[in-house]
């Protein structure tokens, strides 16, 4: 009994843990001709926002679009 709860305990530990990663914030810098460096962050919501402000749209689709309009990102 105490090697089922405690395997239940650690794969609910590791479980948590790992959905932890997926929730943090992640920004990179970007610039083209048109503008100067602005921030693109990857929001917890999978939305990207750039400056501080978010677009509603999903990060990779406006990462994507970024890039096709010349944009450079790091």
């Amino acid at each position: 009994m105490k090697k089922s709860f405690l395997l239940i305990l650690m794969l609910i530990s590791i479980s948590v843990f790992s959905c932890k990663k997926d929730e943090e914030r992640s920004c990179m810098t970007c610039s083209s001709i048109e503008t100067g460096p602005f921030e693109i962050c990857h929001e917890t919501d999978g939305t990207a926002s750039i400056n501080g402000q978010n677009t509603g749209t999903p990060y990779d689709e406006y990462l994507s679009g970024l890039q096709e309009s010349g944009a450079d990102c790091n």
